[in-house]
């Protein structure tokens, strides 16, 4: 079996192409739910923040100053693809049930 075999093989058994396909969707769904959260739900939590921007939200504990606003954007997207991914298993894994039977 010559080396370029092997490697179609390696290809096709574990489904490079399809994990290929899913990281480049992976990568453009997080742009798109980073640009929600960034300008579309952060700027309706900046509302109820005393100085409105979120961005330079800030804790002061003394001389520790915790920069709370782009924290508690990274936890919102998180959560929001989180939960894509989750639904997105949650739909696989119901078809496939479905197909074993």
């Amino acid at each position: 079996m010559g080396l370029m075999q092997e490697f179609k093989d390696f290809m096709h058994e574990y489904k490079v192409m399809g994990l290929a396909v899913a990281f480049i969707m992976a990568v453009a769904t997080n742009t798109l739910i980073k640009a929600l959260v960034d300008d579309i739900i952060m700027p309706i939590v900046g509302i109820v923040l005393p100085n409105g921007d979120w961005k330079t939200a800030t804790l002061a504990l003394g001389p520790l100053l915790l920069k709370w606003g782009d924290f508690l954007s990274a936890l919102i997207n998180f959560l929001i693809m989180a939960f894509v991914v989750f639904m997105i298993a949650k739909m696989v894994l119901r078809e496939e049930k479905v197909s074993k039977k």
